[in-house]
């Protein structure tokens, strides 16, 4: 049975980054219909989480202060709200919180049953934590794309950038898998890890023919995964193939303009900004893969839940390889 009151942290108002975090003894919340009570084990650290805090998603995000951050959790099931019949009281379980209401960084949260996978055995709390949002996000953004996974993706060329960061690295591996030829971006200590996770190419993005995004081997592009801050436009005309699209994970108004323009024109290249919105099975085809060894979830840090600021300051950083965890 969970205790009656928990540690969080959380924050009152917009701004102020890791000044802004409080530590706080809160009450446990009770799950409701279709939702159930967890036991954190881990969270994990996404920009979004931070960018709400900044203001960016005002005035929809967060709905109310004060609010406590974090959708991407892995922990136990301690009680089933009312609907709840897929899960049982002592599984261990990972997936996304909701989205408005967040509440990951805490000892107990409430999830919804939606977007909720079992974790395998060979899967650690840190690990299962570290999947979700981020491997979501690369794989929608591949099938956003084109990008098929049941075999009958034809032998195509796909540039992701910024490709050792949370949602790069996943997407290396998933466009792998649908036997893609694969070229990336990353910073210079990272080449070797990307091509470990199975990039044919990888690219220093200091250098200029990584500033250009300009494969060694001369081909062009007929798929984009763009992680990285935005590019212009002129940047990926000239690297794509006839028919080439670009998937912007962080796409701005500047980037979204140029999509809308792309699609009253009819334009034969494409310009697509993403925003997740996780779908049923897709968990599970991403938890499939990993209990198969082909989906490996990289770490960058471990942090304890009362040293949650330090995680907060290298995601707002900008330069880690693979996730931040937050561990209760």
């Amino acid at each position: 049975m969970a205790a009656k009151t928990m540690s969080a942290v959380q924050y009152d108002k917009y701004g102020g980054g890791t000044a802004g975090l409080k530590h706080v003894e809160v009450p446990v919340p009770s799950p409701k219909k279709d939702e159930m009570l967890i036991k954190v084990e881990a969270a994990s650290i996404n920009p979004v989480d931070w960018k709400i805090q900044m203001g960016k998603l005002r005035p929809f995000m967060p709905r109310k202060f004060p609010f406590i951050p974090v959708i991407d959790v892995a922990g136990e099931v301690l009680e089933l709200g009312p609907g709840v019949s897929t899960f049982k009281v002592g599984e261990k379980i990972h997936g996304l919180l909701d989205f408005t209401n967040g509440g990951g960084l805490a000892e107990y949260a409430v999830a919804p049953k939606t977007i909720i996978a079992k974790r395998p055995p060979n899967m650690s709390p840190a690990e299962a934590a570290g999947l979700p949002a981020a491997g979501l996000t690369a794989l929608q953004s591949l099938k956003s794309a084109g990008v098929k996974f049941d075999g009958t993706s034809k032998s195509s060329n796909i540039l992701i950038t910024a490709a050792s960061g949370g949602v790069g690295h996943f997407a290396v591996q998933l466009a792998k898998h649908a036997g893609l030829h694969v070229t990336t971006t990353c910073g210079a200590r990272n080449i070797e890890l990307v091509k470990n996770l199975g990039a044919d190419e990888a690219l220093d993005y200091k250098t200029p023919q990584g500033a250009a995004l300009k494969s060694p081997s001369g081909v062009k592009y007929d798929y984009v995964v763009h992680c990285a801050p935005a590019v212009p436009w002129s940047v990926f005309e000239p690297i794509l193939s006839d028919h080439g699209k670009v998937v912007d994970i962080t796409p701005n108004i500047t980037n979204i303009f140029t999509s809308l323009i792309k699609k009253v024109t009819f334009a034969k290249k494409k310009l697509v900004p993403l925003f997740l919105v996780p779908k049923e099975g897709e968990l599970e085809f991403l938890v499939n893969l990993a209990e198969e060894g082909k989906l490996k979830t990289l770490i960058d840090s471990k942090h304890p839940l009362s040293k949650a600021e330090d995680a907060w300051a290298k995601s707002i950083e900008g330069h880690a390889t693979g996730k931040i965890i937050v561990e209760m």
